[in-house]
C-alpha cells in the first residue's frame, strides 16, 4: 500500500501462510491425528451397491499408499443393513419349510403339503411386481412383509385344499372336487382376504415418521394377501384337480398312527364347545376381563419407536463449559480417549473428534465414536460397554458426558437427545427466568439420564464501548470499528486467490495470542 512516498509493506503489519482453514478442530484415534472421509448416500439410493463399489476403490487405495499411510474403516452402517436383509431372508426360507411340515402334519399327503411350493411363489412374484411399480426396494421392512405374508398365502389355499380334500374323499372326482369346493367357500375366502387387507392398507394413509416408516409394509402385506386370494380361488383349485388322486387314498402309516390324536381333539373341541354355548353367559364378562387386561398392560408396558440392537457402535457427545477453550477441549479429549483405550479391550476404533467444525458445533464441543468388535468377538454387550462407560465418565467434572447407543429406527437423523421440548414466552426477560427452573427440575427427574438447552444465558461475552470523540478525530467510523473487530477475530474470509488451478479462501485474523487475550 503506497501513499505518496510512505510504503506499507504487509510484512509490516502481518504475515501469510498456506494452512487448513479451521485451526481449532482435530480427529484423532489413540492421540495419532487423522484425516476422515465420510460417505453419505443419496435418498433414494441402493446402500449395498455403495458399499460394494467403495470396497472395490479402499481396495485399491491401501494398495496405491504410501507404506507410512495407514487406511480403515470406523464405522460401516451397511454391514447391519446386510445383516437385516440376510437374517429376514433366512427366516424367509425358515417359514416356508415350517409350513410344509404343519400342512404335511394335518393332510398327512407330501402331495399336498408340496403345493405350497407353488402357491407360495407365484403370489410373492405378483408381490414383488407391486413393489416394482410403486418404486419400493427389497428392505427390513418389505421383507418383514413378505415374511408375514407367506403364512397368509399359505392360509387360503389350505381353506380351499382342505374343502376339495374333504370333497374327494366323499367320493367326487377331482375335477368336480375342485369346482365344488371353491365354489362352496368363495365368499370366506374373499371376505377373509378383504378384512386382512382392510387392517394393513390404512397404514399407507398415516402420516409423520410412522406413516413414512410402515408405508412401504402396509402395502406389500396388503397386496400380498389380495394376491393371494385370487392365486387360492384360480391356481389353487386347478392344481388339486389335476394333481390330486381321485377315489380312495391309501393311507399312509404316519395318517393311521396319528389319526386318534385328531379325532380325540375334535371330539374335545366338539364338547367343550358344546358346555360352553350351554353357558353363554360367561362370553360377556370374558371379554371385559379381557379389554380390562388390554388396557392395563398397555399402560405398564414400556414404549418405544423400536428396541437398541447391538450394532457395535457407542456415541459419546461431550459439552464442555460456556466460554471453553479449543486447548481446554483438546485436553480433555485426550483423557477420554486414554479412558477408552484403557478401559475397553472391546473397542476397534475411537474416532476422537475436538471441536467439530462442522454442523451446528461449537469450539466446546467434541464427539467420540467408538467402534467395537462384532458381538461374537467379545464378551459384553454393546448396552453394558455403554452403561460402564456412561458410569466411568461421571468421575470427570471438568465436562458433560452424554454416552449413546445407535438407536435402530433413527427419529431425528439430526442428532440430538430422543425426547425434545420447545420452551416458548412473550419476552426473553422471562425465558431467562423459567428456563433455569426448568432445567434444575428436569435435572433432578430420575427420568432423565442427561438434559440440555441450547439457550445459553451463561455463555462469556465482551461488550466494546466505542470513544466516538476519538474515533472521529482521527477520521474513523464507528462501522470501521466493527468490520475491523469482526474480520480480525472471527476468521471469516477476506477473498480468494489462485493457486495450480485450484481456489482457495483468504482467511484474515490476529495472532492466537491476541485473539485468546484481547483486552
Amino acid at each position: 500500500l503506497a501513499q505518496g512516498d510512505r510504503i506499507v509493506k504487509f510484512s509490516d503489519i502481518g504475515n501469510a501462510e498456506l494452512g487448513p482453514e479451521n485451526l481449532e478442530t482435530k480427529m484423532s484415534e489413540s492421540g495419532l491425528p487423522l484425516v476422515g472421509l465420510a460417505i453419505i448416500p443419496q435418498p433414494g439410493t441402493n446402500y449395498i451397491e455403495i458399499a460394494d463399489a467403495f470396497y472395490a476403490q479402499y481396495d485399491h487405495l491401501k494398495k496405491t499408499l504410501p507404506a507410512d499411510f495407514k487406511l480403515n474403516i470406523a464405522i460401516d452402517n451397511t454391514v447391519f443393513i446386510k445383516r437385516s436383509v440376510t437374517e429376514v431372508a433366512e427366516t424367509l426360507l425358515i417359514s416356508l419349510v415350517l409350513v410344509i411340515l404343519i400342512i404335511y402334519l394335518f393332510f398327512r399327503d407330501w402331495a399336498i403339503a408340496f403345493r405350497p411350493l407353488i402357491d407360495i411363489p407365484v403370489s410373492l412374484i405378483g408381490t414383488f411386481f407391486i413393489m416394482y411399480l410403486m418404486g419400493f426396494s427389497i428392505n427390513v421392512l418389505t421383507l418383514l412383509a413378505i415374511v408375514l405374508a407367506t403364512g397368509l398365502v399359505v392360509d387360503d389355499g389350505i381353506v380351499v385344499t382342505e374343502n376339495i380334500f374333504k370333497k374327494v374323499e366323499e367320493g367326487m372326482s377331482p375335477v368336480e372336487a375342485a369346482i365344488r369346493g371353491s365354489n362352496e367357500i368363495f365368499f370366506a375366502v374373499i371376505s377373509i382376504s378383504v378384512t386382512l387387507a382392510a387392517v394393513f392398507l390404512p397404514i399407507i394413509f398415516l402420516e409423520g415418521f410412522v406413516g413414512r416408516l410402515f408405508r412401504e409394509f402396509g402395502v406389500v402385506i396388503g397386496a400380498a394377501v389380495l394376491i393371494s386370494a385370487f392365486v387360492s380361488l384360480t391356481l389353487t383349485p386347478m392344481l388339486n384337480a389335476y394333481l390330486m388322486k381321485g377315489d380312495v387314498h391309501k393311507k399312509s402309516k404316519f395318517y393311521n398312527f396319528t389319526e386318534p390324536y385328531f379325532v380325540r381333539m375334535n371330539n374335545g373341541y366338539r364338547d367343550s364347545l358344546t358346555r360352553f354355548m350351554k353357558r353363554r353367559w360367561l362370553s360377556f364378562p370374558i371379554i371385559v376381563a379381557c379389554l380390562g387386561l388390554i388396557v392395563l398392560f398397555f399402560s405398564i408396558l414400556p414404549k418405544e419407536t423400536a428396541p437398541y440392537d447391538d450394532r457395535s457402535f457407542v456415541g459419546v457427545n461431550i459439552t464442555g463449559p460456556e466460554g471453553a477453550t479449543y486447548q481446554y477441549m483438546d485436553r480433555f479429549m485426550s483423557e477420554m480417549s486414554r479412558l477408552i483405550d484403557d478401559s475397553i479391550p472391546q473397542k476397534k476404533v475411537a474416532l476422537v473428534i475436538t471441536s467439530p467444525g462442522f454442523g451446528s458445533a461449537s469450539v466446546n464441543s467434541g464427539r467420540i465414536r467408538v467402534a467395537l468388535t462384532q458381538p461374537d468377538e467379545r464378551d459384553k454387550s454393546q448396552k453394558q460397554i455403554a452403561q460402564d462407560l456412561t458410569r466411568w465418565t461421571k468421575a470427570y467434572p471438568q465436562a458433560r458426558v452424554n454416552v449413546s447407543e445407535q438407536p435402530t429406527i433413527a427419529v431425528n437423523r439430526r442428532g440430538g437427545f430422543p425426547i425434545q421440548y420447545i420452551i416458548q414466552a412473550q419476552d426473553f426477560e422471562k425465558l431467562q427466568q423459567k428456563i433455569p427452573v426448568f432445567m434444575d427440575e428436569a435435572a433432578n427427574d430420575p427420568t432423565f439420564s442427561n438434559v440440555d438447552v441450547n439457550l445459553k444465558f451463561n455463555k462469556p461475552e465482551l461488550n466494546v464501548t466505542i470513544d466516538r470523540e476519538k474515533a472521529e478525530s482521527l477520521g474513523i467510523s464507528v462501522l470501521d470499528v466493527a468490520q475491523t473487530l469482526q474480520l480480525s477475530l472471527s476468521g471469516q474470509r477476506f477473498g480468494y486467490f489462485m493457486r495450480k488451478g485450484k481456489q482457495y479462501q483468504v482467511m484474515g485474523q490476529f495472532e492466537e495470542d491476541d485473539r485468546a487475550k484481547p483486552l
